[in-house]
């Protein structure tokens, strides 16, 4: 399994940017699809974005799609989450985690980060 540090979390105002990022330890990074979830509150984990090993496919939650952008740097283990136009309701933990397979549901996640706090006040 490959171990995961997430970064970047903080609080911001709506409308503000946050760049989230997740360092990997292990050779075997870029043999896993990343994807980024986020936990609010009394809530389940649910899916953000997710990246292809080679970063070439992408895919994005409806409520994140044209705001949020994943990209990956494999030379430097590490998976990024842009995150613009912030909204109150993205307030959350925001998790990494690895897979093998591309998936969207966290029960397919073998490894994940210990999660960064995102505040975005109205």
């Amino acid at each position: 399994q490959v171990q995961l540090v997430e970064s970047g979390g903080g609080l911001v105002q709506a409308g503000d940017s946050l760049r989230l990022s997740c360092a990997a330890s292990g050779r075997t990074f870029s043999a896993y699809v990343m994807g980024w979830f986020r936990q609010g509150p009394g809530k389940e984990r649910e899916f953000v974005a997710a990246i292809s090993t080679s970063g070439g496919r992408t895919s994005y939650a409806d409520s994140v799609k044209g705001r949020f952008t994943i990209s990956r740097d494999n030379a430097k283990n590490t998976v990024y989450l842009q995150m613009n136009s912030l909204k109150s309701e993205d307030t959350a933990v925001y998790y990494c985690g690895a897979t093998r397979g591309f998936y969207y549901s966290a029960s397919n996640y073998e490894s994940w980060g210990q999660g960064t706090q995102v505040t975005v006040s109205s």
